[in-house]
């Protein structure tokens, strides 16, 4: 379950990423976006995408791959607990150089370069969504040290199978 916040919960941040089951063992590699680049990375940059809720998390890759791909194919759902919540930047719409970086589009080279330097700069980046855009992303640098996130928990993931193409 996503953490209730404070008063009701913990307040601990985690985050939820959804792979192809076949790369379940190697979530937090960046091997993706290194070899094609993202949104927020150019490649030959490590980044992991991943979001603050499972919910938006399925969106993301739902919007690539689509329902059917999720319905018919095995997904590993993926979390972890960030130790540090100090570690975390928070990009606001108003701090991204050109507000349709946040819509759906392909990313362009200055996007890519925006992001490289936050991900040179901060450990953890939380950006809003172009699928969700009440929703947050988060996104790190793979070749940063672990332990800064814990408590991973991967579980089989399950489309609710009504979501269909």
């Amino acid at each position: 379950m996503t953490p209730l916040p404070p008063p009701l919960g913990t307040g601990e941040i985690r985050f939820w990423r959804l792979d192809d089951q076949v790369h379940a063992q190697t979530w937090d590699s960046g091997e993706g976006s290194f070899r094609v680049g993202g949104r927020w990375n150019s490649p030959g940059v490590r980044a992991v995408y991943a979001s603050l809720d499972p919910s938006t998390a399925i969106l993301e890759v739902a919007v690539h791959k689509t329902f059917r791909v999720l319905d018919t194919k095995p997904h590993v759902m993926t979390s972890a607990r960030i130790t540090d919540p100090g570690t975390i930047h928070v990009v606001k719409p108003v701090h991204v150089p050109n507000p349709n970086w946040l819509a759906p589009c392909p990313p362009n080279t200055n996007q890519q370069k925006f992001g490289d330097n936050l991900l040179a700069h901060y450990r953890f980046i939380l950006i809003p969504s172009a699928v969700s855009p009440h929703s947050w992303n988060l996104i790190f640098n793979s070749t940063k040290p672990s332990s800064d996130y814990k408590d991973v928990k991967q579980e089989r993931f399950a489309l609710d199978p009504r979501l269909q193409d």
